[in-house]
């Protein structure tokens, strides 16, 4: 009996729609990229041809809604897609990511003019970007952005440094947060986000180099006397941008959580096949006792993970506030990514140490997943104030 999936903008999917689009994504990793990780990982290498592929998928509307062009996607079914594309290749989940939390801000708080001016375009991938929040000097503490604009007739003039957005050599448009008004107290209300296509005085300065998360490009973007027209802020009100952007980053952490399970998985199925042929001491290694205590540590955190992950999902879908459950599925899977690539590389010994092999790589990804979308530590005190609002006394 088919189920139907809804999404939090009402849009229904059935479970048969689902499965087929899985098995779509699915056969084009198979087909198109995984043989060719390795290589464009090492010379790290943005993957145009897979970004095309991409576009003709679908992925770059995957939850924006069907009036706007895009697939409509549940939180839900679209969690399963990244899962499914970072046991592949986490880098390209990316790619869509980012751009789908700018996504999301224009259509849960643009106006309607912002709707249909860049919805249909950010949907068939024509523009691609992402979320431009982090400065050199500001990361989880967003009020402490110092990026400014000022009013000046129908534009605004903004001044300052971004640094390690995604997309930001490739893209060419940005959910940009600034400040509008610095004296404001509390500090979220002098905040405002823009939709910022690239122009005169908006430059990349360079290409920021990183231990794992290869392919896609991380750039510091310099901001220097940049003109944007007054309609081009989010929702036509100053001061909304900082909820603005936290409502974004609850998508965001559903898809790290997501990311998460897809390395945890892809780390659990390296370890498990691995441990049948390598033998020692005349059996293979999957019968010894510290080998079968490790795979099963290592498969629990998978299916808690997910479990996590999809318990997020629903309630992002549902429409509730959901920052307690998304730092909890946060928070549990990109552990799980970390400790379960940190023991296939062990189960692999010296072979998980090569770069001919794709469990260094998991390895190198996976410290990310705790960093991305809000620190590890910052998704702890999230659930601790959320519990006790919850549950007062």
């Amino acid at each position: 009996m088919s189920e139907n999936l809804v999404s939090r903008t009402g849009e229904t999917i059935t479970s048969e729609d689902e499965t087929q689009l899985l098995d779509a994504v699915r056969r084009w990793l198979d087909r198109d990229v995984s043989d060719k990780v390795l290589a464009m990982e090492h010379a790290d290498e943005y993957p145009h041809e897979m970004v095309e592929q991409m576009k003709e998928l679908g992925l770059f509307g995957a939850t924006i809604g069907q009036e706007y062009g895009g697939l409509g996607l549940p939180a839900s079914t679209y969690a399963k897609i990244v899962t499914a594309v970072s046991e592949v290749w986490m880098s390209l989940s990316g790619i869509f990511n980012s751009h789908l939390i700018m996504s999301a801000a224009v259509e849960r708080f643009g106006t309607e003019d912002q709707r249909r001016k860049f919805l249909p375009r950010f949907a068939a991938g024509e523009i691609r970007g992402g979320l431009a929040l982090t400065e050199p000097n500001c990361g989880t503490d967003l009020q402490a952005i110092r990026m400014r604009a000022v009013r000046d007739g129908d534009d605004y003039v903004i001044n300052g440094t971004k640094t390690w957005i995604s997309n930001g050599i490739e893209g060419s448009c940005y959910a940009l947060l600034v400040k509008t008004d610095p004296e404001a107290q509390p500090r979220h209300r002098g905040m405002s986000l823009f939709i910022a296509e690239k122009g005169p005085g908006f430059t990349v300065s360079r290409k920021l180099e990183k231990l794992g998360y290869k392919g896609i490009d991380s750039a510091e973007l310099i901001f220097d006397d940049y003109r944007i027209p007054a309609d081009c802020l989010i929702g036509g009100e100053e001061g909304r941008g900082f909820h603005h952007a936290v409502g974004g980053l609850e998508l965001g952490r559903i898809n790290v959580a997501a990311r998460g399970v897809g390395i945890a998985n892809a780390a659990l199925r390296e370890a498990t096949a691995y441990s049948q042929v390598r033998e020692t001491m005349g059996k293979p290694i999957c019968q010894h006792q510290a080998i079968q205590l490790k795979l099963g540590d290592m498969a629990t955190r998978c299916e808690a993970a997910r479990l996590l992950v999809e318990s997020a999902a629903r309630a992002y879908d549902k429409g509730e506030r959901c920052d307690m459950e998304a730092g909890m599925a946060k928070l549990f899977a990109s552990e799980a990514a970390l400790e379960n690539s940190t023991e296939c590389m062990r189960i692999h010994g010296g072979y998980g140490y090569s770069k001919e092999f794709h469990v260094e790589r998991y390895y190198r990804d996976a410290p990310l997943m705790c960093i991305g979308e809000g620190t590890n530590e910052m998704q702890r005190i999230i659930i601790a104030r959320q519990l006790i609002e919850r549950n007062p006394v």
